[in-house]
């Protein structure tokens, strides 16, 4: 029997198999993720359509054929924590007898600028002092998704984590720093690329005694300075 032929059925009719290049990237199929409910994934499209129109481009373009439905699943993605409330993450915890400082470090998290809609992207350190209830570590991490995938300011962002977990755990203390380079300052206005924006919160004892607020700022800082 002869040996079967090659199977190329990865790479479509008539295009070559794209192993390094941009094209090989391009994800054609829809997100297996459901839309979340209230995203008029169409009436992005037609936004997305009119925006290559208005700065000049054919979005008829066999390139540009199907970047309005891309852009239109991408949003869907960027923005699901609209329509999610963190809060849930922090409903489950454990009671312990724990009255010293838990630190998560380094959370990476992408948002999305609401004045010129464009990516800032950084980490996250949340610091708390428990009053009796602690959550799995993951849970923080879950907090910072969910508060990130909107449009955000960082400023805001820092906020509002904090003010969920003295809301939710009712804490003894919560420190949240937040460390990100925003696409807004570094590839147009200013064009300032490797800036680096940070943003702190500091709740009930990391407010009020200057000894925890320099504890946790070590703890963050200490090995990297």
């Amino acid at each position: 029997m002869p040996p079967s032929p090659p199977n190329n059925s990865s790479a479509p009719a008539g295009q070559g198999n794209f192993s390094g290049g941009c094209l090989s990237e391009i994800d054609d199929e829809p997100s297996t993720a459901s839309t979340p409910a209230g995203v008029d994934l169409p009436r992005i499209e037609r936004a997305v359509r009119e925006i290559l129109a208005a700065v000049g481009e054919d979005p008829d373009r066999e390139g540009l054929l199907e970047t309005p439905a891309r852009v239109a699943r991408m949003y869907a993605e960027l923005f699901s924590g609209l329509h999610s409330d963190p809060s849930i993450h922090l409903k489950k915890f454990f009671t312990e007898k724990y009255d010293e400082m838990v630190l998560v470090r380094d959370i990476s998290f992408n948002s999305m600028c609401e004045h010129h809609m464009l990516p800032f992207i950084g980490k996250a350190h949340i610091g708390y002092i428990p009053n009796g209830k602690v959550v799995g570590l993951s849970k923080l991490a879950r907090v910072v998704e969910e508060i990130s995938r909107r449009p955000q300011v960082q400023e805001r962002m820092t906020e509002q984590i904090a003010n969920l977990l003295i809301q939710e755990l009712d804490v003894k203390g919560v420190a949240v720093v937040i460390e990100a380079s925003h696409s807004c300052m570094s590839i147009r206005g200013i064009r300032k690329p490797g800036s680096v924006c940070v943003t702190s919160a500091m709740k009930g004892i990391f407010r009020s005694n200057l000894s925890s607020r320099s504890e946790v700022m070590t703890l963050i800082y200490g090995d990297r300075r």
